[in-house]
């Protein structure tokens, strides 16, 4: 397929790529690189019978887990070619790289996946129960149970609105983070963002912050939050 081919038949399928894109990578900057529009959060209510539905991606939360920690093009190559069978010589000029170095690229990714060994809480119930464990260490300001529920490499990265991105990492920085924020007078409402654990924090009524988990041998892995109101209020949050 001629990279003309290949693009019409991408921007055909930007939208189902960016939603894969966000349950893979778990974070929004990283969907973002893969295409243009940054995805919008998947939000269900916690007590969805079909809680375990988007749990059974052929990608899996383990996969997103190990991804997030690949560069952008490593990620892509790995991505195209294993997950979408794209050929090295289609993949090549989306990443402005040679086959030759987009096929290593792949190979390293595979590498670094298959030797990860990460494997992420698959039971809802496990999931929740950290989560729960953040929220409750971060209402009683006690920063030691919140490092207890936090891995050391723990990632937060957020969107609060233009120019307001954050992202930070270690178990410290985002307990502290995590601390202030919860200080605040919010309503924490359980829910499922992306397939896994996460909630809906509601100020004065109104939805205010969706965040969404990571959970790795009971520790928290991962954090994402979108709290860009002018995007809050564009997701159908009644249901939670």
């Amino acid at each position: 397929m001629r990279a003309t081919g290949l693009t019409a038949r991408f921007e055909q399928e930007r939208p189902q790529l960016t939603a894969l894109a966000y349950r893979m990578l778990g974070t929004f900057a990283d969907a973002e690189d893969t295409a243009d529009q940054l995805p919008d959060p998947i939000v269900e209510s916690a007590s969805d019978p079909e809680q375990q539905a988007l749990l059974a991606d052929a990608v899996g939360l383990a996969l997103f887990v190990v991804l997030d920690t690949l560069a952008p093009a490593e990620r892509l190559a790995f991505v195209l070619h294993d997950v979408f069978a794209v050929p090295f010589d289609e993949i090549a000029p989306i990443i402005e790289r040679s086959p030759a170095a987009a096929r290593q690229l792949a190979s390293r990714a595979r590498r670094r996946v298959r030797s990860e060994q990460a494997i992420p809480d698959g039971d809802m119930a496990a999931q929740r129960s950290v989560v729960d464990a953040f929220f409750a260490a971060g209402r009683s300001g006690d920063f030691e149970r919140l490092i207890a529920v936090l891995h050391r490499d723990v990632r937060l990265r957020g969107d609060f609105g233009p120019g307001r991105a954050v992202s930070t990492h270690g178990a410290s920085a985002v307990a502290r983070l995590a601390k202030a924020y919860a200080a605040l007078d919010n309503e924490v409402r359980p829910a499922r963002v992306n397939g896994a654990a996460g909630a809906v924090i509601v100020r004065d009524g109104r939805p205010a912050a969706v965040m969404g988990f990571v959970v790795v041998a009971d520790t928290v892995r991962a954090i994402d939050v979108l709290a860009d109101l002018d995007r809050i209020v564009r997701l159908d949050l009644d249901h939670v």
